[in-house]
């Protein structure tokens, strides 16, 4: 192996550039540092791109999720879907509330949820019985919202999508069209994070998307304290320019000027960078398709790759020997309901068997836009090197 590493190769890094920077600084140098016009104009930005009609910039992708319960009204005794294999933020959002996460167990071809597991589960119970339903569009490649939205047309269920790993991926329907995820026209609510090894890195922000006014209206409410200076909204219009009132319980899970400037100049590149991430995932999956003993978790047109995993046999020794060659591969995820706080609440260890055999197995390996060709390839080898030595 020729190839000299400079730098140790993380699974996920940000690409910040002078553009990005300068925007930042712009903004450090305006009237507002929170709660001004970059706010509106990176919500608006962003609609366009994921093709919806209202977005709601927040602190971050779990703030997302705990407004949406709260604005769908997820409240104790009610019950609500998810897939085991997530970060644990998409069954918390439905705690904070006070309902009940079941989970579902996953494909074991793609570690999406299974959409005939949920059926199962939802067939065991009488309609009514569960309210909600949150699929994960996990590692970027989207959830089949189309058969999800029959499910849920069927029971009775309302869905967030966590499209938290997939903005500009898309899955095609019945009739041939591209559905982009987070557009709002399956789901009632869509989730998206920029933390720094997403596609749009801010540090921390998150994003709400929805094509229903009423829940847009709520959602802006929620994220600031449950406050409005709205005339139309108060109960008492003609107080004065000062005049405000907190109509609910709401939360300061605002996002300020700064980051959604270094949302809008990330987000002119969102293009660029999925394009190059779908060229290492195709140059991943050309270099192991006849390798035995590695797995890729399978692919799609409109697979937005945040992730490229991997299934092997001893993923705790190649985790180990990556390391020691300066490659921090990572592990997505630890099953949810393996989890001590969810194991007190009645899981245990062999209720998804699917999910339990794929975590005892994968492994993500870098995929970010500034990993260069020389580096991926330098990752692979060592990966033919563990695995076939």
């Amino acid at each position: 192996m020729s190839f000299q590493l400079t730098r140790s190769i993380p699974y996920g890094r940000q690409h910040i550039t002078e553009a990005d920077v300068q925007a930042v600084i712009d903004t450090l140098h305006s009237d507002f540092l929170t709660q001004g016009p970059k706010v509106a104009e990176f919500e608006q930005a962003f609609a366009r791109y994921i093709g919806v009609e209202y977005a709601v910039a927040v602190s971050n992708g779990t703030a997302a999720l705990h407004l949406c319960a709260l604005a769908l009204g997820v409240q104790p005794g009610q019950r609500v879907i998810t897939t085991p294999i997530t970060f644990a933020a998409s069954a918390n959002c439905v705690r904070y509330c006070g309902g009940e996460v079941y989970f579902a167990d996953i494909d074991p071809e793609t570690a999406l949820i299974d959409l005939k597991a949920v059926r199962r589960l939802l067939e065991q119970h009488p309609k009514g019985y569960f309210h909600g339903l949150v699929p994960v569009d996990f590692a970027g490649l989207p959830v089949d919202l189309e058969e999800a939205r029959r499910l849920a047309d069927e029971f009775g269920l309302w869905i967030i999508e966590d499209a938290c790993h997939a903005p500009g991926g898309f899955f095609t329907d019945s009739q041939g069209q591209a559905q982009r995820c987070g557009n709002g026209q399956l789901a009632e609510l869509a989730i998206f994070s920029f933390h720094p090894v997403k596609h749009i890195a801010t540090g921390e922000g998150g994003m709400i998307t929805t094509n229903r006014r009423d829940l847009y209206e709520q959602l802006l409410l929620l994220r600031t304290h449950g406050i409005t200076r709205d005339a139309q909204r108060l109960t008492r219009p003609d107080e004065g320019g000062w005049y405000y009132e907190m109509q609910e319980l709401g939360y300061n899970y605002r996002m300020p000027d700064m980051l959604c400037a270094l949302g809008l100049t990330q987000l002119q590149r969102a293009d660029e960078g999925l394009q190059r991430r779908r060229e290492l995932a195709a140059q991943y999956d050309a270099a192991f398709v006849q390798v035995p003993g590695v797995t890729p978790l399978a692919g799609a047109a409109g697979h937005a790759y945040h992730l490229y995993v991997i299934q092997v046999q001893d993923r705790r020794g190649l985790y180990d020997y990556l390391r020691s060659k300066q490659i921090y591969a990572q592990v997505h995820y630890i099953p949810v309901h393996t989890m001590p706080y969810y194991q007190q609440l009645g899981w245990q260890a062999g209720d998804f068997p699917h999910a339990e055999a794929y975590y005892a197995h994968c492994l993500s390996l870098p995929m970010f836009p500034s990993l260069s060709d020389d580096e991926q390839q330098y990752v692979i080898d060592c990966v033919l090197e563990f695995v076939q030595g």
